[in-house]
């Protein structure tokens, strides 16, 4: 299992904010309770686009907690995508058969 973190450095206010995502929710609720982020704060909680908005300040505690750092490009191509493409096969067995078609 594993906690990755971004490159993505939006601006909120005057704070810059990353994106911190895990490989599941228990973990990543985890890191969050780790680095000091509130759970009420989650994004798209249940969905595979569930993760958290945080702080440069929190983003270097979860890499000092061993959190992964990913550009924004690898962490959409390896994890958000195939969460996406997982879930579409879930919902449409045979539409993931087809092979897309």
């Amino acid at each position: 299992m594993t906690v990755y973190v971004d490159d993505m450095y939006a601006t909120f206010g005057r704070m810059k904010m990353c994106h911190m995502v895990a490989d599941s929710t228990d973990e990543l609720n985890a890191m969050a309770d780790k680095i000091g982020v509130a759970r009420k704060w989650i994004q798209k909680p249940g969905t595979p686009s569930e993760h958290y908005d945080v702080s440069i300040s929190a983003r270097t505690k979860a890499v000092a907690f061993g959190a992964m750092e990913l550009t924004t490009r690898e962490l959409a191509t390896k994890v958000w995508i195939p969460r996406q493409e997982a879930a579409r096969a879930l919902r449409d067995p045979d539409a993931a058969d087809a092979g897309g078609e």
